[in-house]
């Protein structure tokens, strides 16, 4: 099967999965709770092992086909889409961080047992400590914005070690959720992204061995891949969420009776002024999309590479992935406010829902500021500079 192919069979499936999640979309956001039955859903469309190479029994996609599929999940439910984009990132630990070895490891447990992997690696909140102690690590500590930590089988945790030979070194474990010590506060409150179960963890004296960890803190270019895909997915999940909202705008606005009574037109639909800003946000989301699937490619092309890859590999698609990142963000945010200009004052109803893809891009948005992506393609196009890697670029 073509590479094409391939991105279209995968496709269809997430068409399908968001038509049954869009069925009961508003009802799950109001009520907030952890998506445990959407989770079980993405388990068995085959959609969590995408990216788990064919030979350790996953699909063995690019991650261009795992992005667009992000993008369509958002276009119906945005929490879900976010979930499943960390759950790719976190995993590509396996394949970018680990080594050959180790990383086959979790990728054949992660296919086997079809694992969602959560996180719990918040820069902005250090104080997550691994002591050494007998056989491992005792860690603890608390961590807030836990993607999926409180709704996935297993918990991607991040943390510095503290005291004997490895003091100060960033350590990265795979723990269950249901491993002793491990809680989830449930304090999850955002006006958006209310199913994407991204609440505070504390860790409590939690045991972690040998076996548990999947990788050692690295600037080696191949090994700090996944701050990029974090990245390339965060633009695709707001471009679904553009597209969702002019899909919906656009099925309101057909629906609309007659016409505002100053109008030359006999229909919402055919008003000028109608016409205008849909023709204007969809051309905008047009381009976005041209732009998210070019970058797609290109991040494809740098992980073919593998640890052959460079500094300055890396540099330049982090650089071409904030360029995404910035054009998305913005596209998204004038789509989910401008949309209410031509569906009138009823889609404001709480039952219309129109509120949801604003809500949602409007959290997410504030996950790493937009205006330090500016900077970042900024300095590389003005004097070929880099940001320093970190969880953030």
């Amino acid at each position: 099967m073509t590479a094409h192919a391939d991105r279209q069979r995968w496709l269809a499936v997430a068409e399908d999965l968001a038509r049954t999640l869009r069925e009961d979309v508003l009802e799950r956001d109001r009520s907030g709770a952890d998506p445990l039955p959407q989770l079980d859903l993405l388990r068995g469309s085959g959609l969590t092992t995408l990216l788990v190479p064919a030979e350790f029994g996953g699909q063995g996609a690019t991650w261009s086909t795992a992005v667009a599929v992000v993008r369509t999940l958002a276009r119906a439910d945005a929490s879900v889409a976010q979930l499943l984009a960390y759950h790719y990132v976190n995993e590509s630990n396996a394949g970018f961080a680990a080594t050959p070895e180790v990383g086959e490891r979790w990728y054949r447990a992660s296919a086997a047992n079809r694992w969602v992997w959560g996180d719990s690696v918040n820069p902005t909140d250090p104080d997550l400590a691994f002591e050494p102690a007998a056989g491992g690590w005792i860690l603890s500590g608390t961590k807030r914005f836990s993607t999926g930590a409180s709704a996935g089988d297993v918990v991607l945790v991040s943390g510095t070690v503290r005291g004997g030979d490895d003091d100060g070194r960033i350590l990265t474990a795979v723990l269950e959720r249901s491993r002793e010590g491990v809680t989830p506060l449930g304090d999850w409150d955002a006006l958006g992204q209310r199913q994407s179960a991204s609440g505070s963890v504390r860790f409590d004296s939690v045991a972690v061995g040998e076996d548990d960890v999947i990788a050692w803190g690295s600037d080696e270019p191949f090994a700090s891949l996944f701050t990029p895909a974090i990245q390339l997915a965060f633009g695709n999940l707001y471009l679904g969420i553009a597209q969702g909202a002019l899909a919906q705008g656009v099925e309101l606005v057909r629906e609309r009776r007659g016409s505002w009574f100053l109008s030359t037109a006999d229909r919402y639909r055919d008003d000028p002024f109608t016409q205008r800003i849909v023709g204007d946000l969809d051309a905008k989301i047009a381009a976005a999309e041209a732009l998210a699937d070019r970058t797609g490619e290109a991040f494809d092309e740098v992980v073919a590479l593998g640890r052959a890859a460079t500094a300055e590999d890396r540099g330049r698609i982090a650089v071409e992935i904030a360029r995404l990142k910035i054009v998305t963000n913005e596209t998204a945010l004038d789509t989910a406010h401008r949309i209410f200009e031509v569906t009138g004052s009823s889609s404001a109803k709480a039952s219309t829902g129109l509120d949801l893809h604003w809500r949602n891009i409007r959290t997410h948005s504030l996950h790493d500021p937009v205006d330090f992506k500016r900077l970042e393609v900024g300095a590389y196009v003005l004097n070929g500079e880099n940001r320093p890697i970190s969880l953030y670029t």
